[in-house]
Formats: structure tokens, C-alpha cells, sequence
């Protein structure tokens, strides 16, 4: 018996394929990884994907290096591509949650294609919701070592000392993503390329809406309560 009284192995043989969604400070990845230990399955993020496949060069990965080194987005059937690969491996027979994919509707209908080609299909598309000044006070906040990497915030985890990382001493920084003017603008592209994902799962019968404004621990229990309901 895990927490919250649900087990993994209440769904016996039957795999659990998920989908999170998210603006900026929604705390996604943070279930994510509770939810990928929770039920023993991977978490999937095209993050991950992109530095996996650059450091072993393989053919995609030399493509996504040219990409990304001219600062360009990858385009969405090099990431739906490498997702697939991912998603093809052994350790995701049993599920997996993707973290952040599909980002826009090329990306979630290039998935679904995958699926049905494999004739699998996802459980459930949970969105994260959370205010835009909610997301704003967390990512603002947050502050990492520039020594250790240790992560701090003003707000919700304050340094004993100020400025000053409590693991090792070293100075706090605020990364250019946490930036006010920064994460304005990553919350305008999500509004802009993420937010049709709803529509197009709630069509579906997929979508499950969950309210992240609250403590992780309470959103946590929400989204527990969902996949197993």
C-alpha cells in the first residue's frame, strides 16, 4: 500500500499512460515525479529527450543540436519523433506520464497517431490549472546555489540566511527563466500553443481538470484521486 491508500497494484495488468499540462509555476513537474514513483512508470519530458539524444549524437539529436544552437524551437516532428522513440522503449510497456508534451496540437495529434498505430490509448489528460499571479509569485521567487545548484525560494522555502544557500553557504541567484519579464512571456506562448490542448482533449472524453493554486501535497491527492476514480 502506497499513500493515500491507493496502490499501484490496483490496476493489476493494465498500464496507465498519462498527460500533464501546465503553465509555467503550475507545479507540474513536480507530480510528475511523484506520480511517475507513485506508480513505477517513467516520466517523460522532451527536456530530457533533447540533451539524451545530443549526448549520444544519433541522427535526430545532431539535427536537434543544429536547431537548438541557432536558437530555433525544435520543429514538431522532430520532438513527436523522438518522443515516439522514447515511448517505444521496454520500461514504458507499463505507461508512462509525459511532462509537458504534447506542447500545441501538431505535437498532441502526432501523438495520437502514435497511439493509435500501436493501438494504445492515453487514460487521462490532466491539466494543471493556476493563476497568472500565483505562477508569477512562484517562479519570481524561486532563487538556485550558483555553487551546489540547491533550489530556494523567497516565499515558500526562504534561505536562513539571506542570500545565502543553507546547504553550502553559496550565493543565491535568480536564473533569467524566473525573471518577471521572463516568465510573462513563457505564460503569453502557453496561453498561445498549449492552451487549445484543452479543447482538444475535452472532445476526447480525456481531459481531468485540476485546480493547482493549492499546497502539492493537496494537488497530489486530487490527481490520485482522478486516475483512480
Amino acid at each position: 500500500m502506497t499513500d493515500h491508500g491507493l496502490r499501484t497494484t490496483d490496476y493489476g495488468p493494465k498500464s496507465l499512460r498519462l498527460v500533464l499540462i501546465g503553465p509555467p509555476g503550475a507545479g507540474k513537474g513536480t507530480q510528475a515525479e511523484r506520480l511517475a514513483k507513485h506508480f513505477n512508470i517513467p516520466r517523460l519530458t522532451t527536456g530530457d529527450l533533447f540533451r539524451q539524444a545530443i549526448r549520444k549524437e544519433t541522427p535526430l539529436g545532431r539535427k536537434v543540436k543544429g536547431i537548438l544552437d541557432a536558437g530555433h524551437l525544435v520543429p514538431d516532428e522532430i520532438t513527436i519523433a523522438l518522443m515516439a522513440e522514447r515511448m517505444e522503449q521496454k520500461d514504458c510497456e507499463s505507461g508512462f506520464i509525459l511532462d509537458g508534451f504534447p506542447r500545441t496540437v501538431g505535437q498532441a495529434e502526432g501523438l495520437k497517431q502514435w497511439l493509435e498505430e500501436k493501438k494504445l490509448k492515453l487514460d487521462s489528460v490532466l491539466a494543471v490549472a493556476i493563476s497568472q499571479e500565483e505562477a508569477m509569485a512562484r517562479n519570481t521567487g524561486r532563487r538556485q546555489c550558483s555553487h551546489c545548484g540547491a533550489a530556494h525560494h523567497l516565499k515558500f522555502h526562504p534561505p536562513r540566511k539571506e542570500g545565502l544557500c543553507d546547504k553550502c553557504g553559496g550565493a543565491l541567484m535568480q536564473r533569467p527563466d524566473d525573471r518577471e519579464e521572463t516568465v510573462r512571456e513563457r505564460w503569453r506562448v502557453y496561453q498561445q500553443q498549449t492552451t487549445p490542448l484543452i479543447p482538444f482533449y475535452q472532445k476526447q472524453g480525456l481531459l481531468q481538470k485540476v485546480d493547482g493554486n493549492r499546497p502539492p501535497e493537496k494537488v497530489f491527492k486530487a490527481i490520485c484521486s482522478l486516475i483512480k476514480g
